[in-house]
């Protein structure tokens, strides 16, 4: 018994002396998984489109993904015409109206979408005929009405008017013009003035020589055999003809001589949005892009890990994310690192930006940060398979981008072998420290900071669009800031002289407004209702269904605003004696009227041309709000209002577009109000208005 005791406590020791693991050394990864990513079917059709099938019947579903064959091209004094054109191939065609394409893919559950580069289909297999008769309509027959055309430019010119205000586009619009420059369809960036250039035949143009079957894909997924899916291929699309996929090649991207900063200025704001910009020449699948993405990946491509988010968050607390990636594309790659910052740190960012990109060029990466960013790489990748559609996009991006026949079966073997000399490799061959484009947008207050990163100490200031800024040079107005008032209240008074007008303003007792906004984000109404009482009480209510989201009083003593929150309460906020007495100066039907009775100051800047019209510029400063408005010379009516007002979240821009002037009971009131807040955009339509009617002083009463 004893021995067999002994025998038990000597197997015992041996188990956990051989099994005891020595968790102070990091495992040995094993040797990289073996891919059998299933071949798909692929085809060509006469017309010169390829076909390629990935059968999956787990769920009876079917998707269409067509991609066109051409490169993109320059559109120049018309940039932003394949946005548009894409944006309106859904817009109708020669037998069905937008309402009719729109219901019919409603009424069959599926998803029908299109841009300038092709057009995507999901639909139940039973209703897959139906879906395909919608698909190769918009393909073949898409149309352009002239109501759509103008609606959607109308779209347009609100989305302009956010770019002003939304630092995120004009770091965007900035970094490609950088990069690229104008002699590259990514360095063209849609501006006031080449929307107004682009014409409906223009679209039409475009996408006659966009859509076209020669060098085009077909990408199927789905509840569908490869019977079935050449016969459809051949039914469908084998009939339609077009010309030559259109081709070109342009420059890979510009580097700086001298790290170059340029400046975007976004008033008031009080953080900085950096990043940091290059180009890299690089194609997909170039034999490097596993290795850069690793070093990118390592650098500040995800997650807390990263280099970038260990020193400018976890170390120096500068920002709450701070990241990097690497764009690779057939026309043009590169490099970025960016994050929002403090003013007062907007400086001492930028140095840790410079201090992270000389390190990973002169330091070796250590096997731990390696090893770890590998394999959450080849985990992404490893879920990535889940979908059938991933293996259908892998045919597609293997054609398309001429890439080895097993580039993605032998993806992890090449991820794994990735080395620490390889990451040293990749630092040294694409980033060059002393070569970047800085740019920042933000408050001018920083700029002064930033002349010690420029090569030659010179900062450049772009506008929000990405090109150099042209300081506004007014013309000297031919009446006093006081006649602008004057020429615009008279005007909308529909009055020769401003006695009348005088007249006529003071007998407005009371004012109600009726007007349904329609937000451009989201397919809903909402009904804003304003009142006005004499002297100068004031209040408003934007509904919902009948339910209140957001109400403002003022009884001309006090004010305060009530906002819908998420628990379905409302948050008060009442008026401080500051606000109280900004608010009385412009509380009248008019704000014009007001400021004049009282005297307020205001500014008259000179005479500026936009879009072919000449307008007055009028500046007044209203506590923490400053206001310029835009009236036109010659019917001194307003045409353009923008706002900016310093809050304690931060400045918030509003830009407002008026149109429309309609004669309500004697006065003329826009019509149309198109108003960006920041980068959200609504359309208010004035439906009624009631004056002198009976308004309850309720509506008026602060609790």
């Amino acid at each position: 018994m004893k021995n067999i005791i002994l025998g038990s406590a000597l197997a015992l020791t041996s188990v956990f002396a051989f099994g005891q693991v020595d968790r102070t050394k990091a495992p040995v990864p094993g040797p990289a998984p073996e891919i059998n990513i299933p071949e798909p079917i692929v085809f060509d059709l006469d017309n010169g489109m390829k076909v390629i099938l990935s059968p999956n019947d787990k769920i009876p579903k079917v998707s269409f993904n067509l991609v066109m064959g051409s490169d993109p091209r320059l559109e120049g004094k018309k940039a932003g015409l394949s946005d548009m054109a894409g944006d309106l191939l859904m817009s109708g065609t020669t037998n069905k109206t937008k309402d009719q394409i729109d219901n019919e893919t409603d009424f069959i559950g599926a998803y029908l979408s299109a841009n300038s580069s092709g057009m995507y289909l999901s639909v139940l297999k039973k209703h897959m005929e139906k879906g395909l008769d919608l698909m190769t309509d918009v393909m073949k027959n898409a149309n352009f009405p002239e109501s759509e055309f103008e609606r959607v430019k109308k779209q347009y010119e609100s989305g302009l008017f956010s770019v002003k205000t939304d630092p995120s586009s004009m770091m965007s619009n900035a970094m490609y013009k950088a990069i690229f420059t104008d002699n590259h369809p990514y360095g063209e960036v849609m501006t006031e003035e080449t929307l107004n250039n682009i014409k409906r035949q223009d679209v039409i143009d475009f996408y006659k020589k966009q859509y076209t079957p020669a060098g085009s894909y077909l990408v199927i997924v789905g509840d569908i055999d490869e019977a079935q899916a050449r016969k459809i291929a051949k039914e469908r699309f084998g009939s339609w003809e077009g010309g030559v996929p259109y081709e070109k090649d342009y420059n890979k991207g510009i580097s700086p001589q001298g790290n170059r900063v340029i400046f975007v200025e976004k008033p008031g704001a009080v953080q900085s949005v950096i990043s940091i910009a290059f180009p890299v020449d690089m194609i997909p699948g170039d034999e490097n892009q596993i290795k850069l993405s690793t070093l990118n990946k390592l650098f500040g491509g995800g997650g807390f890990g990263t280099r970038l988010m260990q020193n400018l968050r976890e170390d120096k607390a500068y920002t709450y994310g701070a990241y990097s990636s690497v764009d690779v594309d057939r026309k043009g790659s590169y490099i970025k690192a960016q994050g929002s910052f403090r003013n007062e740190v907007s400086d001492s960012a930028i140095t840790q930006f410079l201090y992270e990109f000389n390190r990973i060029t002169q330091d070796m990466v250590t096997e731990e940060e390696l090893s770890l960013n590998k394999a959450s790489m080849a985990g992404s990748f490893a879920r990535t398979l889940e979908s059938p559609r991933t293996i259908a996009n892998f045919a597609l991006s293997t054609y398309r981008n001429d890439l080895p026949s097993d580039y993605y079966q032998t993806y992890l073997k090449k991820l794994s072998a990735v080395s620490e000399n390889d990451i040293m490799n990749m630092a040294k061959t694409y980033i060059t420290p002393n070569n970047l484009n800085i740019i920042v947008v933000g408050n001018k207050d920083v700029m002064e900071s930033l002349k010690q990163f420029d090569a030659d100490g010179n900062i450049e200031v772009f506008d929000a669009f990405g090109n150099p800024k042209i300081e506004t040079n007014y013309t000297e107005a031919d009446i006093s800031k006081t006649e602008v008032f004057e020429k615009y209240l008279m005007a909308v008074t529909q009055t020769s002289k401003m006695k009348k007008a005088n007249k006529k303003i003071n007998k407005v007792k009371t004012l109600k407004k009726n007007a349904v906004v329609v937000p451009n984000q989201a397919p809903m109404e909402l009904k804003m209702t304003t009142y006005f009482m004499a002297p100068n009480m004031a209040a408003s209510k934007m509904e919902f269904n009948g339910m209140v989201l957001q109400e403002e009083k003022f009884n001309g003593n006090k004010g305060v605003t009530k906002m819908m929150n998420q628990q379905g309460g409302f948050d008060t906020k009442e008026m401080t004696s500051e606000e109280i007495a900004d608010k009385k100066k412009t509380a009248a039907i008019f704000p014009e009227f007001s400021l004049l009775c009282n005297e307020s100051d205001f500014e008259l800047l000179g005479v500026e041309n936009r879009d072919g019209v000449d307008m007055y510029v009028v500046k007044y400063i209203i506590g923490k709000t400053t206001t310029t408005n835009y009236y036109n010379k010659e019917n001194g009516l307003k045409v353009y209002s923008e706002t900016l007002e310093v809050t304690e979240e931060g400045p918030q821009s509003i830009t407002a577009v008026y149109s429309e002037f309609t004669d309500f009971k004697g006065f003329l009131f826009p019509k149309k109000t198109a108003q960006m807040i920041e980068s959200v955009g609504m359309t208010a339509t004035l439906k009624e208005v009631e004056i002198n009617g009976k308004v309850d002083e309720k509506l008026f009463e602060v609790e």
